[in-house]
């Protein structure tokens, strides 16, 4: 089914946008091309935009569900700025996404769909594709979708209804003519899915993506057709993962190579419920999972699996996050080691819980009673969680300590091709319990991590006590002024001691010059890009991207000084920004945005180029 490729204008990456009702199947459509991008073996990177309600009234604003990618012949770090095609299922769809458009980008659009009732839920006192001028704009294509599948599946046994809902696999079919996309991962999908307990249903979908595809052929309006080369790779097995799917995996293998069992305790909450989701489903790894009644449940049941001798987790996003303190407060004067993953949103309360923010970054640091610094790491993309959830259990484990893993949701949706590691070359995490009860003292610290040993309860010659109140070396309940001060110093030295394990910070440019760009999280990629395009054109301009945001890096304050100016992109009011100007009283440029959209790379270098000037 793969098209000659002689018709074919070369390029080196494409960005396509499909948009629609919550019910049109846009997320479904987003991955199945995807799929076939990494089958070409193009480099990808995704962006799904999910509505905030779950079922806003069809085709009104409120209701348009997106999935964006890029893929091309390069590496691929965003999902692109803009597309270079859009598809609009219905008015709501065009209205909400065709500014983004750039004059003479591909417009496609279902006619069908832009009836005068859809028109007026869209905010249209007109229908936009009667405008001369809208028409000249944009390379526009419009297919009457809704009839052409049912057309298709004329021999379908489906009832109408059901044909009609084939038709984003239609305008799906299209797109992978117009872009030389392989239909066979999606047939094989359809296959999997459906073959064997809805016949029919994998029948119809395989019939219009094919229908789709050969119209594309056939329509003399539709001529433009691209080719993206294979992005060059190392050998080796790799696989689209998406963050979540990444970071259920790293805890996996954590669990493992400390040779821990694993609990995850968690109360459903997007963006982190797909983690509950997909440790369910490798209980044969010895993965245990409990949906909580409640978040404060949760953290209290994963501290418990931790004091019985488990790699205990939990996931939430902010306002779970809130909910936890009190007993993240617990685990910290316990010293349990306790993984929190914070997967951020766009806040506060619920804010916009679809959109992707940075705004929990004080709140991990701060928000807990008494003085009670954590380790805190961030993850910068969808399969760096794997590695990250690793770095989260080594630390957790040999410190013991509870660890705060921040993702966010333009991480944990997005996906990336991912090259599966080998198993055997994992770093081993090396912990072990209290051996000998003449020996155990239950806060007696190892010498150099200054992390106490851990005791099973229920063995003979290890009864100890933790708790909340605070205790003195052995355990025993102290009010002493001075054993409470020395014991926080203890644990806040303890934490601060982590930083000496970190690998030297990776500087993407020289390591000193003009301007140095400081990220964190998920503006890895919009920001690494724009480093890129700025040192190609000459400029003196470098990047970092830290992982680990508390402790901060013991090299960071001599690279600072090192450079003219500093800049924090983030997507928050300034946080990481405040943090480095209280560590290293230097001017730090603080550049933000809160409107639940990741940075573009293009608002980035026009930032940058204005301090460069």
């Amino acid at each position: 089914m793969t098209p000659p490729t002689d018709s074919f204008k070369e390029i080196e990456s494409a960005v396509v946008r499909f948009a629609g009702d919550s019910g049109d199947g846009m997320q479904t459509v987003g991955e199945r091309f995807t799929d076939s991008s990494a089958f070409a073996g193009n480099d990808i990177a995704t962006l799904p935009d999910f509505p905030a309600e779950i079922r806003a009234p069809a085709g009104t604003l409120a209701g348009v569900s997106g999935f964006q990618l890029q893929f091309g012949s390069h590496r691929i770090l965003t999902p692109g700025d803009q597309p270079d095609a859009l598809v609009a299922m219905n008015p709501a769809a065009l209205k909400s996404n065709i500014d983004d458009l750039p004059e003479g980008g591909m417009l496609v659009v279902n006619v069908d769909s832009f009836k005068k009732m859809n028109l007026v839920k869209a905010g249209y006192e007109s229908n936009p594709l009667e405008d001369e001028e809208f028409r000249k704009k944009y390379h526009l294509v419009e297919l009457d979708l809704t009839n052409l599948t049912k057309d298709a599946l004329a021999e379908s046994p489906l009832k109408p209804a059901e044909k009609a809902r084939c038709k984003n696999f239609f305008a799906l079919g299209f797109m992978y003519y117009v872009y030389g996309r392989p239909l066979e991962p999606t047939l094989k999908f359809f296959s999997e899915k459906w073959a064997k307990k809805l016949p029919d249903v994998a029948d119809a979908n395989s019939s219009a993506l094919k229908a789709g595809f050969n119209l594309g052929d056939t329509m003399e309006t539709a001529r433009n057709r691209y080719q993206v080369a294979k992005a060059p790779v190392s050998p080796g097995l790799y696989r689209k993962i998406s963050g979540n799917e990444a970071l259920v995996y790293g805890l996996v293998a954590g669990a493992k190579q400390a040779n821990r069992e694993l609990l995850y305790a968690g109360y459903p909450i997007t963006p982190a419920s797909p983690i509950l989701e997909g440790l369910s489903a490798l209980k044969k790894y010895g993965v245990k999972t409990l949906q909580a009644e409640d978040e404060i449940a949760a953290m209290g049941m994963a501290i418990g699996a931790s004091f019985a001798g488990d790699l205990a987790v939990v996931a939430t996003s902010g306002p779970g996050m809130c909910l936890k303190s009190e007993f993240i407060g617990l685990a910290s004067i316990t010293e349990l080691p306790v993984i929190i993953v914070d997967v951020q949103r766009g806040g506060p309360s619920t804010g916009l819980p679809t959109k992707t923010e940075q705004s929990d970054l004080l709140q991990s640091l701060f928000a807990r009673h008494g003085d009670c610094p954590l380790p805190i790491i961030a993850a910068h993309s969808p399969s760096d969680c794997f590695e990250c959830s690793m770095e989260a259990a080594r630390i957790a484990l040999t410190y013991m300590t509870p660890v705060i893993f921040l993702s966010d949701l333009y991480v944990a949706n997005g996906a990336e091709p991912w090259k599966i590691p080998n198993v055997s070359k994992l770093p081993e995490i090396k912990t072990q319990f209290a051996q000998d009860p003449d020996d155990f003292v239950v806060y007696r610290r190892n010498s150099e991590t200054l992390a106490r040993t851990q005791a099973i309860p229920g063995q003979a010659g290890f009864e100890h006590r933790i708790g909340g109140l605070e205790k003195s070396e052995d355990g025993s309940v102290s009010y002493d002024p001075e054993n409470h001060e020395q014991m926080t110093h203890l644990r806040m030295e303890k934490i601060n001691g982590i930083a000496k394990t970190y690998d030297p910070i990776e500087v993407q440019g020289d390591d000193e010059g003009d301007l140095l760009v400081i990220g964190w999280g998920g503006t890895y990629g919009a920001i690494s890009s724009a480093t890129k395009v700025l040192q190609n054109e000459g400029y003196s301009i470098s990047s970092i991207h830290l992982r680990h945001l508390n402790p901060l890096p013991n090299d960071l304050g001599p690279l600072l000084a090192r450079f003219k100016r500093v800049i924090v992109p983030e997507l928050n009011l300034g946080q990481l920004s405040m943090i480095l100007k209280a560590q290293f009283v230097t001017e730090i440029i603080s550049y933000n945005k809160v409107q639940g959209k990741p940075f573009k790379v293009a608002e980035l270098r026009n930032r940058f180029v204005k301090l460069l000037s």
